[in-house]
C-alpha cells in the first residue's frame, strides 16, 4: 500500500490508516490526519523532507519519516 511519502506533489489521496504507536501516532492524529481524511500534498522538498501538506483545510509540514506511516488511497 502507497504512504503518503510516494504521492507526488499536486495529488489529493485519502488516509486509509496510519502505522506507528504510542506518541508519533497521536502526533500525526492532533495535527487532523485521521482515517478518511483527505490530505493534498503542497510540495515535497528535494530531498523528500519535508513534506508539506493540506488537511482539513490546515497547511501542515511533516517529516519524512511520520509520511512514511501514513497509508493512502
Amino acid at each position: 500500500m502507497p504512504t503518503l511519502k510516494d504521492i507526488k506533489p499536486g495529488a489529493t489521496v485519502q488516509v486509509s490508516r496510519i502505522n506507528g504507536i504510542g506518541p508519533v501516532k497521536r502526533r500525526i492524529m492532533e495535527m487532523g490526519v485521521t482515517k478518511g481524511a483527505d490530505v493534498f500534498v503542497r510540495k515535497v522538498a528535494p530531498l523528500g523532507d519535508p513534506v508539506e501538506i493540506t488537511v482539513r483545510g490546515y497547511e501542515l509540514s511533516l517529516r519524512k519519516d511520520d509520511a512514511e506511516l501514513i497509508e493512502v488511497n
